[in-house]
């Protein structure tokens, strides 16, 4: 839901001057407070998915990331992904990034499931985000898009929890998602 009622559209230099003790985010000059803050189930999720990602991209020049990281996409287009991973290390600026990170992963919550599975999906398509990821805590499953050599994501792929999920941006990485989900491995794992 917009934070703010007014009918301006906003740009990234807004956005810089707003209070630091809140997150938001900017999509097509349209303000969305990013509280309340995510449960602590989302943050395990988030945890698990960054050491998981981390171990793997030691030493490579992929750069794992996590919220409140800002991603400018363009002059009305500021967001804070729950987990990126940007591999052109000239993206990267000591404020935000700069462009589209290479892989964008959103644990889903209540307050902005419908805006991670249609604007910022859409966002993220637009801007050429290769792979985009969204996991359902409550779900337990993802569900991961990727970008075809026409500029659109695919129909998407849903693993769950029992499942390995392989991300093709990141030299087909295997995610295994019960690590991700903080359960025990399936039997046949």
């Amino acid at each position: 839901m917009p934070a703010l009622k007014e009918s301006k559209k906003y740009t990234v230099q807004d956005y810089m001057t707003w209070n630091d003790s809140q997150r938001w985010e900017l999509i097509g000059g349209e303000p969305y407070d990013m509280t309340p803050a995510p449960n602590i189930n989302h943050q395990i999720i988030v945890g698990n998915f960054l050491r998981i990602l981390s171990n793997d991209l030691l030493g490579k020049p992929c750069v794992p990331l996590v919220a409140p990281t800002d991603v400018v996409l363009s002059e009305y287009d500021v967001v804070q992904p729950d987990l990126l991973v940007v591999c052109d290390r000239a993206k990267i600026t000591e404020k935000n990034i700069q462009g589209a990170p290479d892989l964008i992963i959103e644990v889903l919550s209540p307050a902005t499931a419908k805006k991670d599975l249609w604007e910022k999906k859409n966002l993220c398509e637009r801007y050429g985000v290769k792979e985009y990821i969204l996991v359902d805590p409550e779900g337990r499953y993802a569900q991961r898009f990727r970008l075809g050599a026409d500029g659109r994501f695919d129909r998407g792929e849903v693993f769950g929890p029992g499942e390995t999920m392989t991300l093709h941006t990141l030299d087909n990485l295997k995610v295994p998602l019960w690590e991700v989900f903080g359960i025990a491995p399936p039997e046949n794992g």
